[in-house]
């Protein structure tokens, strides 16, 4: 059983060489048992039904995912269904059934897409691992590894074949980390491109929405509708973009894998052979990891606090999650959330930008191989923590300026791309010259 491109499922629907219900039997069909623990919700009589009103739509054949099955991550409101954003069903046993979509789920189902079910996530989003009460998720790319996180269940279960897009979210590298991990496509837009409306503060502006996929054409189809911007489903040719190829350390302790870098480096060889101007460039990253670190524990404490607030049970949270939160409320009330250190460091990468002369940047996805898959939730809080930070510090930066970022896969690792704000077409354009 053959999975489809987005693309190419949308187009049979269109003209009629096969239905939304038939395609939405399909992936059920591929997912079967779930051997890699992707799904926390599967509703296929809910999907059939949505298929089949799709197939009745006077205006399929114009939809630009018609009868596409998708997978929605569970942090953001489906109707129907609580939004558990990985406690578990008894710490979430008060939680409201949602009564409407959220604005990217509304935009989703407006362009024919189809909901097959709803993917796992860590608790609260917090690690770049995914596992939950339930289960470990699987990474069908890399055996034994995690597929990352806190969009691991969404990349398990493109990279399985069970969908070809999936709904994931991102605040410090939770698109772009697990799409490396799992060896597909994914892009995070700049702020504002595509609704967040991700817990109290949107991760304090770092949080977006974003495509996971297995092809950049995907990537950008979905990302047309997400943005409800058509014109973005278009890969332009990129031609004349300048780009930088930074492979210093985002960190001290950061040790890149020289499979990593190599592959990267060959990456912009190919795109010196198409003609793009690429130099080497030494990426100024932040000294202090702290207006970062403080975010991250901060939003553990709103999060945390507006789940429970919202009927979820406070004592049931995990331990590693109350610890991360602890430790939010003091950063909190020490005033270390700064808007002012985030406007400093985006002024030095704007400066950098300009002063190498580049459109595009170049850099690893990942700093090493995926951690373990294990059942970190039930570890002490610093198992999560130290895995979270050593294998993937590459990201989180551009979710602190709200640029756009990517990652797609070159010779089996994540190869990160990044632009400034408005440049996702950019992005775009680039991938899919690697891709090809």
């Amino acid at each position: 059983m053959t999975l489809l491109t987005a693309a190419a499922t949308a187009d049979g629907v269109r003209e009629g060489r096969h239905t939304a219900v038939e395609t939405t039997r399909e992936a059920l069909a591929r997912i079967g048992d779930d051997e890699v623990n992707g799904w926390r919700v599967l509703r296929p009589a809910e999907a059939l039904a949505e298929a089949a009103a799709v197939d009745a739509r006077p205006d399929r054949y114009a939809l630009p995912l018609a009868g596409v099955p998708i997978a929605i991550k569970d942090n953001v409101a489906v109707s129907g269904h609580r939004i558990l954003d990985g406690v578990s069903a008894e710490c979430g046993a008060g939680l409201p059934v949602e009564r409407s979509d959220h604005p990217v789920v509304k935009r989703l189902r407006a362009a024919g897409a189809v909901v097959v079910g709803l993917t796992r996530v860590p608790e609260l989003c917090l690690w770049a691992m995914t596992d939950d009460a339930e289960a470990v998720v699987a990474n069908p790319h890399r055996p034994g590894r995690t597929p990352g996180g806190s969009s691991g269940g969404s990349a398990a279960v493109v990279a399985a074949g069970h969908v070809a897009l999936a709904h994931g979210n991102d605040g410090l590298g939770s698109l772009r980390g697990p799409a490396a991990a799992a060896g597909i496509v994914t892009i995070k837009p700049g702020r504002g491109v595509v609704p967040a409306e991700l817990g109290p503060t949107n991760w304090f502006g770092m949080a977006e929405n974003g495509p996971m996929t297995r092809t950049v054409g995907d990537a950008a189809l979905g990302l047309s509708v997400m943005a409800g911007r058509p014109e973005l489903a278009q890969i332009g040719e990129g031609a004349g973009l300048r780009i930088g190829l930074g492979l210093n350390r985002p960190t001290p302790a950061t040790v890149t894998s020289r499979t990593i870098a190599a592959a990267v480096r060959d990456a912009t060889a190919v795109l010196t052979a198409r003609e793009h101007s690429v130099h080497e460039v030494r990426v100024p990253y932040p000294a202090s990891p702290l207006p970062l670190l403080a975010r991250w524990v901060a939003a553990a404490a709103t999060d945390a606090d507006d789940i429970v607030a919202r009927g979820a049970t406070a004592a049931l949270l995990q331990a590693r999650t109350r610890r991360h939160a602890a430790l939010g409320r003091v950063v909190t009330a020490r005033g270390l959330v700064r808007p002012a250190d985030a406007a400093a460091i985006e002024s030095e990468l704007e400066r950098f930008f300009a002063n190498e002369r580049i459109d595009v940047l170049v850099t690893p996805t990942l700093a090493r191989r995926p951690a373990q898959a294990r059942r970190y939730s039930a570890l002490p809080w610093v198992a999560s923590a130290a895995a979270s930070l050593n294998y993937a510090p590459y990201p989180s930066l551009w979710n602190l300026l709200g640029w756009p970022a990517m990652s797609v896969p070159f010779r089996g690792e994540g190869v990160q791309l990044i632009a400034r704000p408005g440049g996702e077409a950019d992005l775009l354009a680039v991938a899919a010259k690697l891709e090809a």
